[in-house]
């Protein structure tokens, strides 16, 4: 059989249950497609104006009307743009999928830009039929001598066109409603559907309720600001006599409802940013996103290379123990309203926040409600990220009192987005601020001196004067001198941020790290332990540490001699037998050390990297996952004892005495307390034996 060749032919009876069903997701959406329709008809003319082609009538204004019809089951679409001839008709909208658009762009792609073209794909007006039974088209071409056209479908294959009796220049699409779509003819219904997607249209869009009367009478007191009063009807007075007594009859009103505007033609976003006031940032976030609680504040975009993209985006404030930080980001196409959240355009983290983005260049599916799927798309997000790191780079940089005072309410969403996006993670690691225990605000860099400058200035020599000094990796100071001149640079660049995720719970670790001139920075937000781990994976020689993990030099007492030092290591040995014996627990790790501050009798630290270990673990037996919890929890801790302090003394000396056990018992509880809440049990034990303590010391019997 020879090769054929030839076209393939499309069954025009099968296209619109296609298009009913298939084309559009919502079938709300064919308010949008006409009056895009009628804003590109009123563009058309409008550049035809401006090229000299054709001449707009004195006092022309552009506008779009919108008539519902409730009781005719009729929906109306009048624009007073370039309308059609009957060829144009027949081109347009005989041709399923024929670009009226396209097809202007071509003819004046040397005269005129298609910036504000807003449909591509020739298919828009169909989506009448997905709530119409019929739909009609009345037109009057801008064309001098061109005839009124009339043209209907019931939506089949099938279509009838006639002279018809329009006067004004434009177009009027008529729908004569399905049953089950007449919802789309009530006014409040078609309010909230017309200021869903075309809000911020830059023609007039006027909704008006046709009344088969015209008018109604109302109450006076009833009177709705868009009503035109038609009469005045006076209350009728009683056999001719007035009742000084008798309250006055209301008077009741004739009126028709004016038209009222949908659309601000004028978005905020369109304007230049030294043109618009806080006051006008602020009432735009709240009209935009009925959210009456004032923005932190807001990036506004303004693009015009290599791509067209503007937009702005605010930063809420967001209780983030009541509330869930999930934000709208509105996406815009010549200020068409597409859809929530594209995540193709939006960064991830982005969608955090509230805002609005307008991008004309943006790749749609004919449906205009997704993206094609093009890099394209990846590089206006891109965009996006860049700049909103450079706006928090720069209030860092210019207006660092303000970035203080937002950092709390912005910073998870700051953190996540250096989580989730390597890029601007880079632009931002040096504007990430840490809060130190004094509630001051400092970035990585300064928070990575600030032990070193606290421990530096408190260093004295025994005489009391200042030890010149340097930073080692634990974070303490070492005496200078000539051997250390030809030290590994390296080491020099290692460093340790102490945090605290609990500053009340931690509060006797807090109160020795002042004590000794030391700092720590408060991290206790879900989303810090993921993030300091990547800031130490991508700094290498940067470490966090939880103030609890160890007991640094600087808390220890003054070094002793080398036989108290044997001796010190007897006691441990000692101890740690005793303590093992009276909890009942030879696994325990227990460490004496003399700590500066004779008060505190033990602590409990727990290894960094094995408590974040833990806590992950936990997260995951949350969700049902069975880890062992109570065996992982005890790894990687060492309870402290201070060998100053005089109950850890009595233990010592009196290994097998009648009250070591409860003791031994109390200084674990005691060290746990501070380190994280006990359980049930324990803390039900605890509070028994602290009442024993206190019976023993009241000289009671227990």
């Amino acid at each position: 059989m020879a090769m054929e060749r030839g076209p393939l032919s499309i069954n025009s009876e099968n296209m619109f249950p296609i298009i009913k069903k298939w084309l559009y997701s919502d079938h709300d959406i064919f308010y949008r497609e006409l009056i895009s329709n009628g804003c590109d008809a009123i563009t058309k003319l409008k550049k035809l104006d401006m090229m000299g082609d054709c001449e707009l009538p004195e006092g022309y204004k552009a506008r779009i009307d919108i008539e519902v019809d409730p009781q005719e089951k009729t929906i109306k679409v009048t624009d007073n743009g370039l309308g059609m001839t009957a060829d144009e008709v027949k081109e347009y909208i005989n041709n399923i999928a024929f670009s009226g658009a396209e097809a202007f762009m071509e003819k004046y792609k040397d005269k005129a830009s298609d910036d504000q073209i807003i449909g591509h794909f020739g298919l828009g007006f169909y989506s009448a039929f997905m709530v119409a039974e019929l739909v009609e088209i009345d037109t009057l071409s801008w064309q001098d001598g061109a005839k009124p056209v009339h043209w209907e479908c019931d939506g089949g294959s099938t279509f009838a066109m006639d002279d018809g009796s329009k006067k004004e220049i434009g177009t009027t699409v008529t729908l004569h409603l399905s049953e089950d779509c007449l919802e789309f003819a009530n006014y409040y219904r078609a309010q909230e559907v017309i200021e869903k997607y075309c809000s911020f249209m830059p023609v007039e869009i006027y909704l008006s309720e046709h009344d088969t009367k015209m008018t109604e009478t109302i109450n006076e007191s009833e009177r709705r600001p868009e009503d035109v009063v038609i009469e005045v009807i006076e209350p009728a007075k009683k056999d001719g006599e007035e009742d000084k007594d008798a309250e006055p009859e209301e008077k009741r009103l004739k009126i028709r409802r004016r038209p009222v505007l949908c659309n601000d033609t004028h978005p905020l976003w369109s304007k230049t940013p030294k043109d618009c006031t806080d006051e006008e940032y602020k009432e735009f976030y709240r009209k935009v996103f009925h959210d009456y609680k004032e923005p932190l504040f807001w990036i506004h975009l303004n693009m015009d290379y290599p791509f067209n993209l503007k937009g702005i985006l605010y930063f809420p404030r967001i209780n983030l123990e009541y509330e869930s930080a999930e934000g709208v980001i509105k996406l815009y196409n010549n200020q068409v309203f597409i859809a929530d959240n594209i995540k193709e355009v939006i960064p991830e983290f982005l969608m955090l926040l509230k805002g609005v983005i307008d991008c004309p260049d943006l790749p749609l599916n004919v449906s205009r409600s997704a993206l094609q799927n093009d890099g394209f798309a990846q590089k206006i997000s891109d965009y996006i990220s860049k700049k909103v790191a450079e706006k928090l780079a720069g209030m860092c940089k210019t207006d660092k009192e303000n970035y203080d005072k937002y950092w709390d309410d912005i910073s998870p969403f700051i953190k996540y987005g250096c989580l989730r996006d390597d890029k601007f993670c880079e632009k931002m690691t040096d504007y990430i601020l840490f809060k130190d225990l004094d509630g001051k605000y400092h970035t990585l860099p300064e928070a990575l001196e600030i032990n070193a400058k606290d421990t530096e200035e408190s260093a004295e020599d025994e005489n009391g004067d200042k030890v010149e000094a340097e930073v080692v990796s634990d974070g303490n100071l070492a005496e200078k001198d000539a051997e250390k001149e030809g030290a590994d640079e390296e080491d020099k660049k290692d460093h340790t941020i102490y945090y605290v995720t609990d500053p009340d719970q931690q509060s006797q670790y807090v109160r020795m790290f002042r004590e000794n001139n030391m700092q720590a920075f408060v991290l206790s937000h879900n989303i810090d332990q993921p993030f300091i781990s990547q800031l130490e994976a991508k700094n290498e020689g940067i470490h966090f540490e939880r103030i609890d993990a160890n007991v640094q030099d600087a808390l220890r007492a003054e070094g002793e001699s080398a036989e108290s030092e044997e001796q010190a290591k007897e006691n441990g040995e000692k101890i740690t037998k005793i303590v093992q014996k009276a909890l009942d627990d030879d696994k325990l790790k227990v460490q004496l050390e003399t700590l500066k501050d004779a008060n505190v009798s033990s602590m409990l630290t727990v290894n960094e990297q094995t408590r974040r270990m833990n806590d992950m673990m936990k997260m995951y037996s949350m969700n049902g996952m069975d880890f062992g919890m109570d065996k992982m929890t005890k790894e990687g801790q060492t309870l402290i004892l201070n060998a100053a302090h005089p109950l850890v003394k009595y233990v010592l000396d009196h290994e097998e005495g009648e009250n070591t056990k409860l003791i031994c018992e109390q200084l674990y509880d005691l060290a746990l307390l501070q380190n994280e809440p006990l359980t049930g049990d324990a803390m039900a034990k605890f509070v028994t034996r602290t009442n024993q303590i206190m019976m023993l010391l009241a000289g009671e019997n227990a």
